[in-house]
């Protein structure tokens, strides 16, 4: 997890730097409060790069959990596959490899579901 935070925080930010100044200072001219900015506009104009972020954390997350799993466990899908790997067992290795896949594949389908149903007002 550790992995994708910076990539989540610069891009985020890069969202949010990307707002129409023009919104922003309509609605200070009505006497928003930051609050009301943030909730009104520019959180809903971030939506976008908020999924495409949560999109590429799954791949991250998982790159960083299966690394970790390399070095240091005793079980989990990483160990498996470097214990596969040393006793000459590819159908451990395989295995291991596809469920990681197929793990993977869900949760990106998750996050394409959850983009789906947030972007209904576009």
């Amino acid at each position: 997890m550790a992995v994708s935070i910076v990539v989540t925080i610069l891009g985020v930010y890069g969202g949010f730097k990307e707002v129409d100044e023009e919104k922003i200072k309509m609605l200070e001219t009505f006497g928003a409060t930051k609050q009301q900015i943030l909730q009104k506009v520019v959180f809903p104009a971030s939506v976008p790069t908020i999924v495409n972020a949560l999109k590429i954390n799954v791949g991250l997350s998982w790159v960083g959990v299966i690394v970790g799993e390399f070095m240091v466990s005793r079980a989990g899908i990483g160990y498996l596959i470097v214990y596969g790997g040393q006793v000459f067992k590819l159908d451990l290795v395989m295995t291991s490899v596809i469920i990681l896949a197929v793990l993977a594949t869900v949760m990106y389908q998750g996050v394409a579901y959850f983009e789906k149903r947030m972007m209904k007002w576009r």
